[in-house]
């Protein structure tokens, strides 16, 4: 079972409701409304469709058992194309025009860098981002509700597999070339230095690129025995595609971020071996009651879509946010959703506890590693010296 232990105390305490804006923004008698800015076009396109789907397919569920308090959960959505300036741009639109009761759903770090400041001036939950920054668990951003662990804490995983039981030291980084990729690198040479070592070599590519080739050769001439990326799907899938093509054969790790069914898709029968983090649980594994519901939940949603790690992070955003407003209760404002989240502390969905404290606005803490079969599936790593 995910969980963890944690301080709780009411948002109250936490001076939330005195910061929030005004109770009527985004609510009505029987509709209360979330808006999201994602990738839904462009080499990250997947993370925010996926996203979405696992919201909605949460927001479905309540709503045909009669809604929360009467209401309808619905979403106003924009694509940002995983660029700050869009994100930036429909942020303001969601706040402004469209009125919002919540931001969900952002996708990625320099998106949520760009946009976070702007809801935390507004008052306005900015929850379920899809990144593992560190400055969103900045206990001041109390409006900010995250779900996943940190990417320092994937980075850490990954250090004590390829080292500690792998027995690697000849270990290279791809990463995108911004603050999400910054992020990435500064966990792994923390996790290295903790442990004597360093990078043997680094490469870097363009957000929203596939232009990897310059880096991949940079990284070659160190002859790695492993290579860990930090990026979105595409451009990774066309670095491990070239580094196979050029009989490169270190272990290839890489982040939750990255989207783990589309970058197998991306790999096809060049993925075999790839380990990826994640921060959620199996989402095969319906032996998990919260895995079962998410099943459920995706097929009555949409019957087309296949069960994956980035829609069930999203049903658990969904589920969390269910379960806060209706905490919160009838009298719904951005106040009382907050303090929901704080004051409530520990959220069992089946299988996976989230909990919130003073000065902590992180739910889960997990990591765990799985590796890409020849079928382009996916196999946990429940032994690390496997």
């Amino acid at each position: 079972m995910l969980n963890k232990s944690k301080l709780v105390v009411s948002a109250f305490a936490l001076g939330l409701t005195a910061s929030v804006a005004s109770a009527e923004t985004g609510v009505t008698d029987s509709t209360v409304t979330f808006g999201q800015s994602a990738a839904f076009g462009g080499p990250a396109s997947a993370l925010g469709t996926g996203m979405y789907h696992g919201m909605m397919a949460a927001f479905k569920e309540a709503n045909g058992n009669g809604g929360v308090h009467g209401r309808s959960i619905e979403i106003v959505k924009y694509d940002d194309g995983y660029e700050p300036d869009r994100a930036i741009a429909n942020t303001k639109k969601l706040i402004e025009q469209d009125q919002v009761f919540s931001l969900i759903g952002a996708v990625g770090t320099p998106t949520s860098k760009a946009t976070q400041p702007i809801s935390t001036e507004a008052g306005v939950p900015f929850v379920g981002p899809f990144t593992g920054a560190g400055f969103l668990r900045d206990a001041k951003n109390a409006n900010v509700i995250n779900v996943r662990a940190t990417y320092d804490q994937e980075t850490e995983a990954w250090i004590k597999y390829l080292h500690d039981s792998q027995g690697k030291t000849k270990i290279a980084i791809l990463y995108q070339d911004d603050g999400f990729g910054r992020v990435g690198l500064s966990g792994v040479n923390k996790a290295m230095e903790k442990r004597g070592i360093k990078l043997v070599a680094e490469g870097k590519y363009k957000r929203n690129t596939t232009a990897v080739k310059s880096a991949l050769l940079e990284i070659r001439k160190a002859d790695p025995d492993a290579i860990v990326m930090v990026g979105a799907y595409k451009p990774l899938a066309e670095f491990v595609k070239l580094a196979r093509k050029l009989k490169m054969d270190p272990t290839f790790v890489t982040i939750s971020f990255v989207g783990s069914k589309a970058l197998s898709a991306e790999l096809g029968d060049k993925g075999e071996g790839v380990v990826i983090s994640q921060v959620v649980p199996f989402p095969d594994d319906t032996s998990i009651s919260l895995v079962a519901d998410y099943h459920a939940a995706l097929k009555a949603y949409d019957a087309s879509l296949e069960p994956g790690f980035v829609s069930l992070e999203g049903y658990m955003v969904g589920k969390l946010t269910v379960a806060a407003l209706e905490k919160a209760g009838k009298d719904l404002t951005r106040g009382s959703f907050l303090d929901a989240v704080y004051g409530t502390g520990a959220f069992d969905l089946g299988g996976a506890t989230l909990t919130y404290g003073q000065g902590d606005n992180q739910g889960m803490d997990e990591v765990f590693l799985t590796v890409i079969q020849a079928d382009g599936s996916f196999k946990p790593i429940t032994n690390l010296t496997n």
